[in-house]
């Protein structure tokens, strides 16, 4: 059943910026549908959350092959929303998805050939039932593919009118470098590259976020609550029904070590002397880069969104405070 969505849904909830050197405008804040979103999850729950952003100026929906649990369920849980629930409006959005981890079985469902990078968004398209989308990413590096090929992949996929744009995610700085340039020679410039990006992992600084600036293209951050860590969860140790108890995905309990939380609880002092929550503190420090232009929340709920969104209409965090943050994030 359609229902309408907010008529002041780009009334000063969420700001956009241009996204590199393109003409495309993307929201600070994207939605992730990397968890909570599967066959497993509340699939009310998940439709609510996506009209809930989008009624805020959330245009950006973050997918890939293998979001799920199981794979390929978010893509197509996502279709089934969009169709029944939004299907006037995807002029509207920016809806991306990724190809480059295992798939299906055997040797063409996983890595970074032509075979499956095309195969895979074909799969995806049918999956979310559409013509097109807005990005698609090359999802990691692989090492026993030639970059030429995954590179050409994606411009021909631009060509044949499968994407609008094209990115890269997870690409090591040499890499990286040399993708732009196969890219940008084929005619179809990288858009934006997609690394994770929080207070409490910062190897992008090293070298990723100077390329994309250096070469024009957008940035946007994943897991920039570090799965989590850097919200108020885990400031009284590490709970029972928490990701890192559970140690069943990315963030195991090992990661949380005692000087991790003392960090955390540094941090979110921080935050509130500045009157906020230390997940809306950690996500204007992502913001602070100019290079950044957007940061993709997951959530399990519209009230982790709602805070989300919040984030964006407190002060920039001033010299000081960075500082200060710096300070903490060194103490070994």
């Amino acid at each position: 059943m359609e229902t309408q969505p907010s008529p002041t849904r780009y009334e000063n909830k969420v700001p956009y910026v241009q996204c590199g050197k393109s003409g495309l405008v993307l929201p600070r804040i994207s939605l992730g549908l990397w968890h909570n979103f599967g066959d497993v999850d509340d699939f009310s729950e998940a439709t609510k959350m996506i009209q809930f952003a989008f009624d805020n100026g959330i245009t950006h929906f973050d997918l890939a092959n293998n979001y799920g649990p199981p794979e390929g369920s978010a893509e197509e849980n996502f279709g089934k929303i969009l169709h029944h629930y939004l299907p006037g409006y995807r002029d509207e959005m920016i809806i991306s998805t990724k190809a480059g981890h295992r798939m299906w079985p055997g040797p063409y469902g996983d890595g970074g050939s032509r075979k499956y990078l095309i195969a895979s968004l074909n799969q995806s398209l049918k999956r979310m039932k559409l013509d097109y989308v807005d990005i698609f990413y090359s999802h990691r590096y692989d090492p026993n593919t030639p970059l030429e090929e995954t590179m050409n992949a994606l411009s021909d996929i631009v060509q044949q009118g499968k994407a609008l744009y094209v990115g890269i995610s997870k690409y090591p700085v040499d890499k990286t470098i040399e993708a732009y340039s196969i890219l940008k020679a084929n005619g179809t410039p990288c858009l934006i590259h997609q690394d994770r990006y929080s207070m409490l992992s910062r190897d992008i600084e090293e070298g990723i976020l100077q390329a994309a600036d250096d070469h024009g293209v957008g940035f946007i951050g994943f897991s920039p609550l570090y799965q989590g860590v850097l919200s108020d969860k885990y400031l009284h140790g590490i709970p029972d029904n928490s990701r890192a108890a559970k140690s069943t995905g990315f963030l195991q309990r090992s990661q949380i070590s005692p000087e991790i939380l003392d960090k955390v609880t540094a941090l979110n002092a921080i935050a509130i002397q500045r009157g906020q929550t230390l997940a809306q503190m950690s996500l204007i420090w992502c913001l602070r880069h100019p290079t950044v232009t957007s940061v993709i929340v997951g959530t399990s709920s519209l009230k982790q969104l709602q805070d989300n969104i919040d984030a964006l209409h407190y002060p920039r965090l001033s010299e000081e405070e960075i500082a200060q943050i710096d300070t903490i994030l060194q103490q070994k």
